[in-house]
């Protein structure tokens, strides 16, 4: 008997070990916490005040005086604080406060087109079966590829018989149709929800606009923002394109208008390079607020993949 209890026991032991390494496999694993050091924190100040430097400039500059214009004496750190530059701006020949208006309708205009676009567009070729629908999507990622510069003629020509040009449609209605990029975050955030709620809406009754309203826009929202987000950083900052389409004064955004108040200078002497930073820092002013309001909803987009809208 103590033979057999001999040969048996470690048998059993074995296979206890194996079962505990089988549990442990099963088990999740617990990714670590990254802890910051003071040298991490110390390389994050030194990089965010290397990235900071022309935002700091571009302060200096605009809180400078007429005479440190005139005398191009500019310092990183201004020798006086003429804060009614931020006023003189509007006091011009030019009207910066229509500038202002006309970029809030043309940004406002590119952002609702998108965001209705793109999710209608990325939803369908993320649920609905057609033949060919992975060639499509195919072909309409491909024309990322196609430089804006080569388009450029033949827009202007379809606008210029349309009878657009010197209009705002040319700069908003176009948003109407998405682009690729867009249509991409879509449907792949769209990929990642689970198909067992569209089922569940169809047995109910819902069409596909019925499913898309109530089931998936809100759980699109996150990546709608993130839409909405770039959007509005790019129409808000654009320039070519209404120095192409917008020929009349009182028509042009704010992008193309502080341009214009380097025309304000008096011969012989150099532009107004203060009132011009001031018009820089009123476009980059409501970005950074956007992209600070917006953070969370870039975040989930990238992260969640939807976990957000289910939970």
């Amino acid at each position: 008997m103590a033979t057999v209890v001999s040969t048996v026991a470690p048998q059993q032991q074995g296979t206890e070990r194996q079962d505990d390494k089988r549990r442990a496999g099963d088990a999740p694993r617990v990714l670590g916490v990254f802890r910051a050091t003071p040298f991490t924190y110390a390389t994050l100040i030194v990089v965010s005040a290397l990235l900071s430097t022309p935002l700091v400039f571009a302060v200096s500059i605009a809180l400078s005086s007429d005479h440190t214009v005139t005398t191009n004496t500019f310092t990183i750190f201004p020798h006086e604080f003429e804060w009614r530059n931020f006023t003189r701006v509007f006091g011009t020949d030019l009207p910066m406060g229509r500038f202002l208006v006309n970029s809030l309708i043309i940004s406002v205009g590119s952002v609702i087109g998108q965001m209705v676009s793109s999710g209608l567009v990325g939803y369908a070729f993320a649920r609905l079966r057609a033949p060919g629908k992975n060639v499509m999507f195919l072909v309409v990622i491909a024309t990322m590829m196609i430089p804006t510069q080569i388009t450029m003629i033949p827009q202007f020509i379809l606008f210029k018989d349309l009878g657009w040009v010197n209009t705002y449609l040319p700069l908003i209605v176009p948003n109407f149709f998405s682009n690729a990029f867009n249509v991409f975050l879509v449907r792949q955030f769209v990929s990642r929800l689970p198909n067992q709620l569209d089922e569940a809406a169809m047995v109910d009754g819902l069409g596909f606009f019925g499913i898309y309203r109530r089931i998936m826009l809100p759980m699109l929202w996150p990546v709608l923002i993130a839409i909405g987000i770039f959007t509005l950083t790019y129409s808000w900052g654009d320039f070519m394109g209404p120095l192409i389409y917008l020929n009349d004064e009182s028509q042009m955004p704010l992008a193309l208008g502080v341009q214009y108040i380097t025309t304000t200078a008096v011969a012989g002497q150099p532009p107004p390079w203060n009132l011009v930073m001031v018009g820089s820092i009123l476009l980059t002013l409501p970005m950074i607020a956007v992209y600070y309001l917006g953070q969370r909803y870039l975040y989930e987009m990238d992260i969640s993949g939807g976990s957000a809208g289910v939970k």
